[in-house]
């Protein structure tokens, strides 16, 4: 910020001297009218001989790659660009040059001459560290450009920040070789420069940041905050005398005088400010201000891209150990179990060794290769959306990856993606169950950071992780963790835990560092390594461990096609926003401890936040072929339709998806309905049977169970539609006060399940949204009075109405027949955990007998969350010590509104299924019991 006194001292600028001065004669016009000159000077010809060979020379040594996206420019050919580096160097300057004719950018090394404006430069680089600064090392191009730029009003400039990273290892001084090598923090010299162009020149990257208004940052520097702004406006209104006094002062012309008065008084009250040069104090303090600026912003960038500096990793599990906060945790330890301090500070140093990241470039970089070539074998494409929100936070924000777990291939996958476009890859907290020998080095070598998947009531355990996070986040390192806990199993997603946003939180409140922001990110495949072991898990086998000889069973399905892969970045949420919304104030836990526990207020605030991720991961949701087709198929008669009505139900979803979308930040597949059959076909999912009356689309054989897995990922987009036809379509005719009045009722059981983000106290008006969609596409028809109706039985619409009602039937399914349990069983006679179990087992037998062995019901998380939303709109209480559920009549009101939706066979199938004697129920709680048992023993 500018000295207030120096902002006084400013007065129109001196005119150009005959040494900068800049006649017709040395400018070659451009045809275009642009002034950027093709010709700076009498030697140009000699300049551009050696800029081409110099290029030439360094194209074939250096393959830069390019990151982010290129910038726009306005259509105005009298605006001036300029790029901007750090460091003077003839090697980034061509390399600048040569980027900018690559991507048909204006030219780096190319003379700016605008003799209108004064302007004569031989090349558009500003250098912020240039070896000709003079002026207490100021960028002497960049002061030209402020001078002009206040002198003249209508000038207009544009600043483009360039960063050039000669490879990616952060700054690690273990090696005379990497310090020669790698770029980092140390400004670069002329032996680093033929190093890094020998070496490194094809680790090389450049990327173009977005352009600066340079009158908008001295505007910026100049006017401050309100109080500074009365400053400019003291100096607006004296400005005239300082003009007429200083020319009075030099002997100047009188119609000068007159002149220089003139422009002032015509010059908009806005623009008097920039209509001026600073005095020699102020002018330098203004343009070290914006160099100063300028510097802070690129060194943000790079610190995204290489991330932070690194510690040995035996040095930082020392500081962990020796902290203040863990020798607090040590003394705790050693009082409670009885042993010295050194012995629970041995045991501490165990516990930092076991989770502590051992970062090695050289890994990451193999990995990122590696990953290359296996991304081509198993995928068409990865798809990314979005991307450009996470990189405008990464400068300046503490981000927090909290994608959706679907996969063990999500670890690689993203870090993958955050590595090639530019970004420092985050730490990952990974389950130790994946730290198996060969494999689990090398995830710790390169993102991983181990923790165990249990330590309930590890107290030193505990304080040394949330050390661990802390030393992370305040070291301004970007994290990842999975907030579902584990893999889904089921396509939906699973209750977040709140353990590691706990830890994040926690952190945040102890020391105020960058603002944190979450970053939820949906990841979707379109074929899953591990569809088959899911499946398998849901009905009951044994999960496997991971171990190198899983590892090399999955290496043989690397020739197979797995289709394309999509990662979308939904809205990042804000820790600060949550923090006023809470009123939970910064800085208000103590910083050497580990152990203070979170106050009601942050609490409710981690468990808001928690579900706010969920919501903003399905946002981001992308609807694939794969999973369009299986929501399609899956919801019509014995898994097959004729292929043009397949086409048909596949064009209504598309339209009903893109004329009332999800959210904004949903992604709907643009292929055409007969492209995503014949995907389809081609990924082996599905199969057209040949007929004479017309092709028949189905499920490929034993692909059902895997297929509601990817309709499970886009569920949530099309449930209140399916909701709502079902209504309709299984009365025939509806009044819509009463449609809307069950639809509310229902809804928050669908909203816990699915994370639907429409909030409960407007869902009226989202509701008739809804049916104003089906509506316009002939779904259902309104009659007089408010009633809804199906359309003509047998028609096109009423088929595609029945299939569209299916979907919903089963999460209703599991309704019923949890509240048929309850109710039968009756008030205080069963726990929360053994209803959760009962239910499970019906639910698999259920499955078997009636569902076509679909896993959905397989999956305990769909009754845990049920469950836990009757507990929650207190239709269930619980007692907190025995863990006994008690109801009232609510519960059958619940129920009763099943009948408008499932048929009356299927009613009596759940009544059926759900009633147990009480010797049946005593007999599975006691099997289920020692199953678990025996499950926990293993583990062990």
């Amino acid at each position: 910020m500018i000295p207030k006194f120096l902002k006084k001292r400013i007065f129109k600028a001196p005119v150009a001297t005959d040494n900068t001065s800049v006649t017709a004669e040395s400018v070659t016009p451009a045809t275009d009218g642009s002034p950027i000159a093709t010709k700076t000077y009498s030697n140009a010809p000699l300049n551009q001989l050696y800029r081409k060979l110099s290029g030439q020379m360094l194209d074939v040594a250096v393959k830069p790659k390019l990151l982010g996206e290129l910038p726009e420019f306005e259509n105005n050919d009298k605006t001036l660009r300029f790029y901007v580096l750090q460091d003077y160097s003839r090697s980034n300057s061509i390399l600048i040059d040569l980027q900018t004719q690559e991507h048909k950018l204006p030219p780096a090394l190319v003379g700016v001459n605008d003799s209108a404006h004064g302007i004569k430069e031989n090349a558009a680089i500003v250098f912020l560290h240039h070896p000709h600064a003079k002026d207490s090392q100021l960028s002497p191009r960049l002061s030209r450009l402020v001078s002009a730029v206040l002198q003249h009003p209508e000038l207009k400039v544009r600043l483009v920040p360039v960063s050039i990273l000669w490879g990616r290892a952060p700054e690690k001084e273990d090696s005379l070789f990497k310090l020669l090598t790698t770029d980092n923090w140390e400004d670069p010299s002329i032996t680093k420069q033929l190093f890094n162009i020998g070496v490194m020149g094809r680790d090389t990257f450049v990327q173009f940041h977005p352009p600066q208004d340079l009158r908008t940052l001295i505007n910026d520097s100049l006017k401050g905050d309100d109080e500074e702004s009365t400053v400019l406006e003291s100096v607006a209104s004296n400005l005239k005398e300082e003009v007429l006094k200083d020319t009075i002062s030099k002997d100047t012309d009188s119609k000068d005088n007159d002149s220089a008065v003139k422009n002032i008084d015509e010059t908009p009250n806005h623009t008097k400010s920039y209509a001026m040069v600073a005095s020699a104090d102020g002018n330098r303090e203004l343009v070290r201000s914006l160099q100063q600026q300028l510097n802070i912003y690129l060194d943000k960038q790079r610190a995204s891209m290489l991330g932070p500096d690194l510690s040995d990793r035996r040095n930082l599990v020392d500081k962990l150990v020796y902290s203040p906060a863990i020798k607090h945790a040590i003394e705790a330890e050693a009082a409670e179990s009885g042993t010295s301090d050194r012995e629970a500070r041995i045991l501490a140093k165990s516990y930092a060794n076991e989770m502590v990241n051992d970062y090695s470039h050289s890994i990451v970089r193999g990995f990122y290769k590696f990953l290359t070539w296996l991304w081509t074998q198993l995928y068409d494409g990865v798809e990314v959306h979005h991307f450009e929100r996470v990189r405008e936070l990464a400068a300046d924000y503490e981000l927090i990856y909290v994608p959706c777990h679907r996969s063990h291939v999500d670890y690689l996958l993203l870090s993958y993606v955050i590595y090639k476009r530019g970004l420092s890859i985050p730490y990952v907290a990974a389950g130790d169950n994946l730290d198996v020998p060969i494999l689990g080095p090398l995830l710790r070598g390169a993102v991983a950071f181990y923790i165990r998947r249990s330590f309930r009531g590890n107290a030193l355990y505990t304080a040394v992780l949330r050390e661990y996070m802390h030393t992370l986040i305040t070291r301004h390192t970007p994290i990842e963790y999975f907030i579902e806990g584990g893999r889904s199993r089921s396509g939906r997603l699973l209750p977040p835990k709140m353990g590691m946003l706990a830890m994040t939180v926690h952190s945040q409140l102890r020391q105020t560092n960058k603002p944190v922001v979450f970053i939820p990110t949906y990841i979707g495949y379109e074929r899953i390594m591990e569809g088959g072991t899911y499946i398998g898990e849901l009905k009951g086998k044994p999960k496997e461990s991971e171990s190198l000889i899983g590892l090399l069973k999955v290496g043989r399905k690397i020739e197979r096609i797995f289709g394309n892969v999509h990662l979308s970045f939904g809205t990042p949420l804000h820790l600060t926003e949550f923090m006023t919304k809470f009123d939970v104030p910064a800085n208000s836990l103590p910083a050497d401890r580990t152990d203070t526990l979170l106050d009601d207020k942050a609490s409710a605030m981690v468990d808001n936040i928690g579900v706010k991720v969920m919501q903003h991961i399905n946002k981001a949701a992308v609807v694939t072929p794969v999973s369009l087709l299986s929501l399609v198929l899956l919801s019509a008669p014995k898994a097959a339709l004729d292929e043009e009505i397949c086409r048909e139900q596949i064009a209504l979803y598309q339209g009903l998806a893109q004329q009332l979308p999800y959210s904004s930040d949903t992604v709907i597949t643009d292929m055409s309905p007969q492209q995503i059959i014949d995907y389809g076909i081609k990924l082996k999912l599905i199969e057209r049977i040949p007929h004479i009356l017309g092709d028949i689309i189905q499920i490929a054989g034993k692909q059902a169970a895997l297929l509601s897995y990817f309709r499970n990922n886009i569920l949530h987009v099309f449930i209140l539609l399916s909701f709502l036809s079902a209504l309709v379509a299984r009365n025939g005719r509806i009044d819509r006060s009463r449609l809307s009045s069950i639809a509310e009722q229902l809804y928050p059981f669908l909203q816990s399940e699915l994370f639907l983000y429409y909030p409960a106290h407007g869902l009226a008006e989202t509701l008739n949204k809804k049916l104003d969609n089906l509506l316009a596409h002939g779904l259902i028809v309104e009659l007089d009075n408010g009633m809804l109706s199906i359309p003509e039985s047998n028609s096109r619409c009423y088929q595609q109405l029945q299939v569209l009602a299916t979907p919903v039937e089963q999460s209703l399914e599991r309704y019923f027949m949890t509240l048929a349990l309850l109710a039968q069983q009756g008030s205080g006679n069963l726990t929360e955990n053994e209803v959760v179990d009962l239910c499970h087992l019906l639910g698999q037998r259920l499955s078997v007998l009636y569902a076509d062995d679909i896993p959905d019901f397989f999956d305990r998380a769909l009754f845990t969350s049920f469950i836990g939303a009757l507990t929650r709109l207190d239709y269930l209480q619980k007692d907190e010590e025995t863990g006994i559920l008690t109801f009232d009549q609510r519960i059958d009101d619940i129920a009763h509104h099943a009948k408008y939706v499932l048929s009356p066979d299927m009613m009596q199938i759940l009544q059926q299924v759900a009633s147990l004697n009480e010797e049946e129920i005593t007999h599975a709680i006691t099997e289920i019991s020692n199953k678990k048992q025996r499950k926990f023993g293993r583990k062990r």
